[in-house]
């Protein structure tokens, strides 16, 4: 009997995915609920498994093939009950003469044949146990996992462990068979190389797909930005009291972006527009806050959403930013991780951004971004004191939310940060 392997069913935001590697080969033996292949869509990594235990007989699209949703991706060869042979006929014991053993002359014993030494397999260049997002670094830069130190749970690969063996090995991004390039004092160089290196690979789905949303958002939006500047002193003083007590008791570190969600809640609150959405010539006004905060990964940026966070403790949305951080830093996310949002933050102070203008995420009105906090000089009470400072970014839909609005939501946000006290006494 034969099954199909075939695409698993996409929301109507994906429109296609594409596949990334088959971890099976044909003739291969697999079993129900095994991965068979990763298939790459614009927001995830999906694992594509066996629909039943047999042998997976054909192939019918490869690496780097795009797909759609039902598409049928290969064939599995399923045995039957009809399939399987009969078990032997046994006769009652009475029925049976017993046989009379035969006498054979002696054979003369040869000595045993020299048994070759094992030759040990060849690493591949990519490991199937590893998680989707360090199998398309492995095999986008044709790396032995072997050759890296995983620092994650039990030793494991995680993404930053490819990236910085890349950064520290400049020869482990060569291709595999490539040879290095000779080294040659700079005096006795008489010619230019004939050729310099070059590199041409596909954007991935998820690079093609946030490079189209951020045209698309500079093309149909009247965007426009506002900035502030934010006294992180206060938060920064409680974080210093309570943080080891907070990560005993839940686990996790204390940070600022938590802090941050919750002054936009405040904000958003107050100017419902905020946190409202386009929808042709209808603005949609959602009755609840659902904040998305942007994470940098291995494969591109990615935006899992908070939902409902009116209803959450700074507890519980510190301990949800870690958990999606985490599956996000992995592959693990899911569609439904990365859809509802209607508001965003960005925090690029993470990587040492100062200042910048961050672009909005559609069908969200508005995105607010973080930047790095140092010390500057600032006037209290006619004095000059130095402060540890944010300079903080709005940007915001212009067709829809006025300056007044979005000045004064930033302004909210400040106020809350400054006094942190009042905002989560609410």
């Amino acid at each position: 009997m034969i099954k199909a392997v075939v695409v698993p069913a996409l929301p109507e935001s994906v429109q296609e995915g594409v596949i990334m590697a088959w971890r099976k080969k044909t003739g291969d033996a697999v079993t129900a609920g095994e991965v068979l292949l990763d298939l790459e869509t614009d927001k995830i990594v999906l694992e594509v498994t066996a629909p039943a235990d047999g042998v997976l007989s054909a192939v019918l699209h490869h690496a780097g093939e795009a797909v759609k949703g039902g598409e049928v991706l290969g064939h599995l060869e399923c045995a039957t009950r009809a399939d399987r042979p009969p078990p032997p006929a046994t006769q009652p014991a009475a029925l049976v003469a017993p046989l009379k053993p035969v006498e054979r002359p002696p054979v003369p014993t040869a000595a045993p044949a020299p048994v070759a030494a094992p030759v040990p397999p060849v690493p591949s260049p990519v490991t199937p146990g590893l998680p989707p997002s360090v199998r398309s670094l492995l095999a986008e830069h044709q790396l032995n996992p072997a050759a890296i130190i995983g620092t994650g749970p039990g030793g494991r690969l995680t993404p930053p462990d490819v990236l910085r063996y890349l950064e520290n090995s400049p020869k482990a991004a060569l291709k595999l068979g490539d040879a290095a390039p000779e080294l040659v004092p700079a005096a006795s160089r008489t010619v230019p190389p004939a050729r310099q290196p070059e590199q041409r690979t596909p954007m991935t789905p998820l690079r093609t797909r946030i490079a189209k949303r951020l045209v698309e958002a500079q093309h149909n939006a009247a965007l426009l930005t506002t900035f502030n500047e934010i006294n992180m002193q206060a938060v920064k003083e409680l974080r210093a009291k309570y943080k080891d007590s907070f990560e005993k008791q839940h686990g996790v570190k204390l940070g600022y972006v938590s802090f941050f969600v919750k002054a936009c809640l405040e904000g958003l609150k107050k100017f419902p527009i905020l946190n409202a959405s386009v929808d042709g010539d209808d603005i949609v006004h959602h009755g609840y806050f659902n904040i998305g905060v942007a994470v940098g990964t291995a494969r591109g940026l990615v935006v899992p959403v908070l939902r409902n966070v009116d209803t959450m403790t700074l507890a519980q949305i510190e301990v949800a930013i870690g958990d999606v951080a985490k599956r996000a830093e992995t592959g693990a996310l899911r569609l439904e991780d990365l859809q509802g949002g209607t508001f965003t933050i960005s925090n690029g102070g993470v990587f040492g951004s100062l200042f910048s203008t961050p672009i909005v995420n559609p069908p969200q009105s508005a995105i607010l971004g973080m930047h790095r906090v140092e010390d500057r000089p600032v006037a209290e009470n006619g004095q000059v004191v130095i402060r540890p400072m944010m300079y903080a970014a709005l940007t915001y839909d212009h067709r829809i939310i006025d300056g007044r609005e979005a000045v004064q939501f930033l302004v909210t946000v400040k106020q809350s940060i400054e006094d942190p006290a009042k905002m989560l006494l609410d």
